[in-house]
């Protein structure tokens, strides 16, 4: 201290114990707990939100893991029994409802509560006939036929009217006759029908039976209306066929569509007919469903395209056509279920979805669905056999029937039945697919569609945009921070970094549009410039450097250390124009005019939103944030070990490699991961830079579906609570997994990279 200065001047500190002291003391000891409690409660609370959603996830998802259940409700005696046995049972959607059709044709509707008879109604039979068949149309139609000994046949339908007087919900059971009240020739020799199937839709109808000289008829009706307004024709065409074995058909079903017709035999064999012309019906295959079995049920699931096979050992089966290599339609079976034990007696499909319950000789009815491949329920109703079943058209409550005239009805709690581990993550066989394959179609237009969700394009997708991003983004981002932290001169990094950094403020919408829209025709129409990018860039940096570096020292001494990078500049912009320019020429030269119609040649097809465009366009928003991170982990290595290491005699490049990397390399690592779940998690460049195609391939070419971009699409348009609602929180529950998953491993790495070079 200098002796000339006053006394007065020196600023003497007061005692530790003065009050002044004591109370500044106590302030900052009351800021610094307020800081710590405000950032443990922060902390806290983050923790508490990432648990919070990840529990209401959670919560949704839930009830895709139900098992389904049934209890008993009421067990009556079979309404008017007296009239004869059972041929169809069915059920009003609100369940309130029964109808029973019977061999003598009595049509009788009962309340499913009580069985208390409502109304009986007699079908009008022509007179001298006997019954000596029965077919039942789509369930959804309330249709079936009666086929007489004459050859002749009367169609019905139940119908149920629903009404609202004084507010009050009324249904009224009504009994029509779709193509009149007088029965229809089918036979014209008039021949006994001993089997029958029926479809009807619009205004086209089918009849097929089984005459008594065994003889296979094919009757079409076509409703003609009158041009005048007047009652239409009933336009009728007819074919037939002689069977070798007429005698050993036990079951025939016709398809929805009225195309493919299946003969069942007691030799546990189907045949297929094509019957799209009915003058003509042909045989295609015949095919062995069951070996030392019988068939014992047989019918077609919802829409009319699967048939379902029961047999006498319990075994169900599910086949439907599938086109081969040479493009021809063959009967294949696709999946079997076999948790019953006695013969199955009959089937009933699910209205609106693609399950089915079955009933057997031993008392049990089984809840299956097929695309899941899932047996959800399998109880004993009764003890005696069971000889009819049906489901509601809600499918929430069936009926079935016994032996010892008894109806029973069961409650039923299965609303999520296409989910299985299988259908969300293994390939399932789709009705008219040629093979097992994983596919996300969740929704269509028609009540018959396959519900299809394969999370596994999904997952697939979402992995592949992010590969591609990081491909293109990460050495960008890594090496350009390397070098701005290491190599670049201070001034210029202070224009460098904060116009990296604000290019992550840019909103990744502007980014999809811009990709969607301007990138990816560019990209079409430049495609070898593109690829030339890679090969021309990298050469032409590395030929400039080496020129550069040949020049005479007069020359190159004039540019500031670290200003290399600004004379790269438009080293960099001249050699993209020279790519873009030389695309043409490039295409003309090398793939004949047009590169795309080369490489769809060579097998590879091309989409103009591709993963090509993803991998700029995401690449492009992932650097500024593996830049900054990176960046920022390179400027804190100490500088006591830059320049110890340079005062040891290593080069600055051994000491950026050997020294600086190794001591930033946790916060690297932090940076490529967190730029990693920024790819995983990207919604808006996905959405709108791809064809948005959940397929699985590895095409560059190509288009994608990522978890996300899936969520963002289907969620406004998914029924609440519904099977799609759930599954799409379960996307969102996977997602949110996988980030975490990926956050964990990045901090575990993270922690051993410090720990190993942190003494550095």
């Amino acid at each position: 201290m200098n002796n000339d200065t006053p006394l007065q001047n020196i600023n003497i500190l007061p005692p530790l114990d003065a009050p002044e002291t004591i109370r500044r003391r106590k302030w900052r000891m009351f800021k610094d707990g307020t800081a710590s409690y405000g950032m443990t409660i922060g902390g806290i609370s983050v923790i508490i939100a990432i648990l919070l959603i990840f529990f209401y996830l959670l919560y949704v998802v839930f009830p895709l893991l139900l098992p389904a259940s049934g209890h008993a409700l009421t067990t009556v005696a079979v309404p008017a029994s007296a009239s004869g046995h059972t041929v169809y049972l069915d059920l009003e959607e609100k369940n309130e409802i029964g109808t029973r059709f019977t061999e003598q044709g009595q049509v009788v509707f009962f309340r499913v509560q009580d069985g208390q008879i409502l109304e009986n109604k007699r079908l009008s039979f022509p007179a001298g006939v006997t019954v000596t068949s029965f077919a039942v149309a789509e369930p959804d139609l309330g249709i079936v036929v009666y086929g007489f000994s004459n050859g002749t046949a009367l169609m019905a339908q139940r119908a149920y009217q629903v009404s609202y007087p004084n507010d009050v919900r009324t249904v009224e059971a009504i009994v029509k006759y779709p193509l009149g009240e007088q029965p229809l020739v089918v036979d014209e020799v008039g021949k006994a029908l001993l089997q029958l199937a029926v479809q009807r839709e619009a205004e086209a109808t089918t009849l097929v039976a089984v005459t008594g000289d065994g003889r296979l008829v094919v009757s079409g009706y076509i409703e003609a209306e009158s041009m005048l307004g007047s009652d239409g024709t009933l336009e009728h065409t007819v074919g037939q066929v002689m069977l070798a074995q007429a005698e050993t058909i036990t079951h025939l079903v016709l398809d929805k569509r009225q195309e493919n017709l299946y003969l069942a035999d007691n030799q546990g064999r189907v045949s297929q007919y094509d019957v799209r012309n009915k003058a003509k019906p042909t045989l295609i295959q015949t095919a062995s469903v069951f070996e030392n079995a019988e068939i014992t049920a047989m019918q077609m699931l919802a829409g009319g395209i699967s048939l379902l096979v029961g047999s006498s050992d319990g075994r169900i089966s599910q086949w439907f056509p599938v086109r081969d290599a040479q493009n021809v339609s063959r009967l294949t079976r696709i999946r079997d279920f076999a948790e019953q034990q006695a013969a199955i007696i009959e089937i009933s499909p699910e209205q609106r979805r693609k399950g089915f319950i079955a009933a057997d000789a031993n008392g049990y009815i089984g809840l299956y669905h097929s695309t899941a491949h899932r047996t959800l329920l399998v109880k004993q109703v009764s003890a005696a056999p069971l000889t009819r079943v049906a489901i509601s058209p809600r499918a929430d409550r069936f009926i079935a029937e016994d032996k010892q005239g008894q109806i029973h009805t069961w409650a039923v709690e299965n609303d999520h039945p296409e989910v299985s581990f299988s259908s969300l993550w293994g390939k399932v066989w789709y009705e008219n697919y040629p093979e097992p394959d994983y596919t996300w179609q969740s929704s269509s237009a028609s009540n018959d569609f396959e519900p299809k969700f394969s999370l596994t394009p999904l997952s697939f997708g979402t992995l592949k945009a992010a590969f591609y991003a990081m491909l293109l983004g990460v050495p960008l981002a890594v090496f350009g921070a390397i070098y701005t932290a290491y190599f670049m001169s201070p001034t210029l990094r202070r224009f460098v970094k904060p116009g990296i950094e604000i290019m992550e403020a840019l909103p990744t919408v502007i980014l999809g549009f811009l990709a969607g829209l301007w990138m990816a025709p560019a990209f079409e129409k430049n495609l070898p410039g593109v690829f030339s990018l890679f090969i021309l860039v990298p050469a032409g940096v590395l030929l400039f450097a080496w020129i550069w570096h040949k020049l005479p020292k007069k020359y190159t001494l004039w540019l500031p250390e670290g200003w290399g990078a600004a004379l790269l500049i438009p080293v960099v912009i001249g050699l993209v124009w020279l790519s873009f320019a030389m695309s043409y020429t490039l295409e003309q030269t090398l793939f004949d005019g047009d590169m795309r119609h080369w490489l769809n040649s060579i097998g590879i097809t091309f989409d103009q939103r591709n993963s090509l465009v993803v991998g700029f366009a995401m690449g492009f928003a992932v650097i500024p944030m593996v830049f900054s991170i990176t960046e920022d982990a390179m400027f804190s290595v100490p500088k006591h070990l830059t320049t110890g290491s340079l005062a040891l005699g290593a080069t600055p490049w051994q000491t950026m490699t050997r020294v600086v990397i190794l001591t930033a390399s946790p916060g690297i690592f932090s940076a490529v991961m967190i730029g990693m779940g920024r790819a995983v998690g990207e919604t808006m460049i996905v959405l709108m830079a791809t064809g948005n195609t959940p397929i699985m391939n590895f095409n560059i070419f190509e288009g994608l579906r990522t978890l996300s971009a899936n969520i963002a699409v289907e969620m406004p348009e998914a029924e609440v609570l519904s099977t799609h609602y759930r599954v799409l929180f379960l996307a969102a529950l996977v997602l949110f997994l996988f980030t975490f998953l990926v956050n964990t491993v990045a901090e575990v790495v993270r922690h051993r990279l410090r720990k190993r070079y942190g003494s550095l």
